[in-house]
């Protein structure tokens, strides 16, 4: 997801953190300075939903106006045809037409008797 934070703040005339800080408090979303900080430089990690209402609220806009979807990075993370677990350049896991292979337990020496 593109965070455009920054862009919905400018057009609202809001160019600094701190601003946009104050103007969440007054909103009632008391939020620390590393924290806004976070939100102003970059994409934050996670969001809670209530800041995010409160975050809309102040801006005058939608959850889809702070977010754009980004196709391609979603694609990029996609294993291609070719990759598997086994690493067979033909698309095909173990060598049975795609199927995966059935994983078998292997018995080793069982655990020891807790003591008495």
């Amino acid at each position: 997801m593109q965070w455009n934070l920054r862009i919905r703040a400018a057009e609202r005339g809001i160019w600094k953190s701190a601003q946009m800080r104050r103007m969440l408090a007054e909103a009632g979303l008391e939020i620390s300075a590393g924290k806004m900080s976070s939100w102003w430089a970059g994409t934050p990690a996670t969001m809670k939903l209530e800041e995010l209402d409160v975050l809309c609220s102040v801006l005058e806009c939608t959850p889809t106006d702070l977010m754009s979807p980004e196709p391609d990075k979603v694609a990029a993370r996609r294993p291609r045809a070719t990759e598997t677990v086994n690493g067979d350049s033909q698309g095909h896991a173990a060598g049975k037409g795609g199927i995966s292979p059935t994983v078998t337990p292997r018995f080793g020496k069982p655990r020891s008797e807790p003591p008495l």
